[in-house]
């Protein structure tokens, strides 16, 4: 049995407001109960923490969703997804305009292949190959439900640290929550609600990032609690 933590409590609180519904502790899992015209509801809170989105920055990241995008990182995904280890996930960015996929695509491959059988693993790298900036993250202990490899290609002012750090905060937070076990005799719809304590506003690139993690979980409805207490959609 657990205390709401106080930003916890303000998610659920910001969901109550924008359901009209009623709300009460769960004492644990899951964290709270709603209650929306005599409905009942389980929600989990899950809070992406300061130190997560220290550096997000004030230009609006700007992704690209071209045929030479999908076809790379699609390529990526197909040519690496065995040999990420389960538990484990490539996370990666690159600038676009991409003029040389071809060529640009094997570097990739044959880097994240190196890192990847390198002992230890190298977690994080940053480089140029063939004229695009190219940042790779490895990270560990998350759900094997998830993509084994997500990418992004976007416009060079977008910070790629950015997109980064919101891609692993959504994957660690959404996994930990998925893996919560489900409320012994509840057969209701569970809801998970992430508050976004860094300030990040623009629900648009957790979608786009959420979409790119593929992961399936048992809730019905995943928001999102944004600057200001606003709440929006991020699927169901």
């Amino acid at each position: 049995m657990g205390a709401l933590r106080k930003d916890e409590r303000a998610a659920i609180e910001a969901l109550a407001r924008r359901f009209a519904a009623s709300w009460e502790a769960g004492g644990g899992s899951p964290d709270g109960y709603l209650t929306i015209a005599g409905k009942r509801i389980a929600v989990e809170v899950a809070v992406i923490r300061r130190r997560r989105a220290e550096r997000v920055s004030l230009v609006k990241p700007r992704l690209r969703f071209d045929k030479v995008v999908l076809r790379l990182i699609g390529g990526l995904q197909a040519a690496l997804r065995e040999a990420v280890p389960d538990g484990r996930a490539v996370m990666l960015t690159v600038t676009a305009p991409i003029r040389l996929p071809g060529k640009t695509a094997a570097a990739l491959e044959a880097r994240i292949h190196a890192g990847l059988t390198r002992r230890p693993a190298k977690i994080e790298t940053a480089e140029t190959i063939h004229g695009n900036r190219v940042r790779v993250r490895i990270v560990k202990d998350v759900s094997a439900k998830a993509s084994k490899v997500i990418g992004f290609v976007h416009n060079p002012e977008t910070d790629a640290e950015v997109l980064l750090n919101l891609t692993q905060s959504l994957l660690e937070e959404i996994g930990a929550a998925e893996g919560k076990p489900v409320p012994k005799r509840f057969t209701g719809e569970r809801w998970l609600v992430i508050a976004d304590e860094g300030g990040f506003s623009q629900i648009e690139i957790y979608r786009q990032i959420h979409e790119q993690l593929s992961l399936p979980t048992g809730f019905e409805k995943i928001l999102m609690v944004l600057a200001g207490g606003r709440v929006e959609s991020l699927s169901g």
